[in-house]
């Protein structure tokens, strides 16, 4: 064989691959059409800061455009439905976290879907703590100091969250649980309204994502209890974990993102989507992002497995706490 003959062999066996690998691609996700990523509530929120950082650097992976669709509804219930009715192509996927995924099917009196059963978890994405906070003026040095506060006073003091069967009033209710504490709970719609009554003295305590927090613990204006994961937060490591007092050791419970696609959606579509993903979550800028939001990446658990084990907790909780939505 001439050298000639032997390049020309090679040249037409490197097409024959590259071919192969686009012929796969597009079958993976034929058409190129751009692919739809539903997050639940309106802009401006955690989910939709999460689907803003990841949808650009997993569209340049894919080389198709992803577009960021709110679908606010219902708890984040809406965008969740509108994943599951579509089609099982890789081209409608949920950003999905804690309420939706987790929660929502819980405390409904008529579930309109099973997570477990309706939604497949193409890759989780991180965590965020919750963060149990008061205002300067009510003295407490501490977690065991707010138990004693608590329990000196029941039934007259009250906690805020964002709603009925939110994470946030789950995690009030399981340090209330863990230490036997009686706590009126005041549900809220939205952070912003919750502020104004918590500094204002309407209410006496109350449960944010610690990245809405931050700023006014920061600034004094509010008095950090305590973080409601088992561990610190890297993004406020001088916050305590509830956990780490002993009368709230097993409090454990945050907000946590992923990504995930209709239940049937071929397990080809599913790896590829898993795959660019992880990639996604080890862009330096993305990294830097998502953390400066508060979250730590969990590019590496098993989706399905965690799930399972996440709404297991969370039926306990809603169990002992008869938490109940329309």
């Amino acid at each position: 064989m001439t050298m000639n003959t032997l390049l020309g062999a090679l040249a037409a066996a490197t097409l024959s691959l590259f071919g192969s690998a686009a012929l796969a691609q597009s079958d993976v996700f034929p058409g190129k059409k751009p692919i739809s990523l539903v997050v639940g509530y309106a802009a401006g929120g955690s989910v939709d800061l999460v689907a803003r950082t990841v949808a650009p650097e997993l569209a340049k992976r894919l080389g198709q455009q992803v577009i960021v669709e709110n679908a606010a509804g219902a708890g984040g219930t809406l965008g969740a439905l509108k994943v599951v009715n579509a089609p099982a192509d890789g081209h409608t996927l949920l950003l999905g976290s804690t309420s939706e995924v987790g929660i929502n099917a819980l405390t409904a009196k008529k579930p309109r879907y099973n997570a477990l059963n309706d939604l497949a978890p193409v890759g989780m994405i991180g965590n965020q703590p919750l963060v149990l906070v008061t205002t300067p003026r009510t003295p407490l040095a501490n977690a065991a100091a707010f138990k004693d506060f608590v329990a000196a006073r029941p039934g007259k003091l009250s906690y805020a969250s964002s709603g009925i069967g939110t994470p946030l009033h789950l995690a009030g209710e399981l340090l209330k649980h863990e230490a036997q504490l009686f706590m009126l709970h005041i549900p809220y719609r939205g952070a912003a309204p919750m502020v104004t009554d918590l500094l204002g003295g309407q209410v006496d305590f109350a449960v944010f994502v610690l990245s809405s927090a931050l700023p006014h613990i920061q600034e004094g204006r509010m008095q950090a209890i305590g973080v409601t994961t088992a561990k610190r937060s890297p993004a406020a490591p001088n916050i305590p974990a509830l956990a780490e007092t002993k009368a709230f050791a097993g409090v454990d419970i945050g907000v946590w993102f992923g990504l995930f696609a209709p239940a049937k959606t071929p397990a080809p579509i599913q790896a590829q989507l898993q795959k660019e993903l992880r990639e996604v979550l080890r862009q330096p800028e993305v990294v830097a992002k998502l953390q400066t939001a508060g979250l730590t990446l969990t590019p590496d658990l098993d989706g399905r497995k965690f799930v399972r084990s996440e709404i297991d907790r969370f039926a306990k909780i809603v169990q002992f706490a008869k938490i109940e939505t329309d």
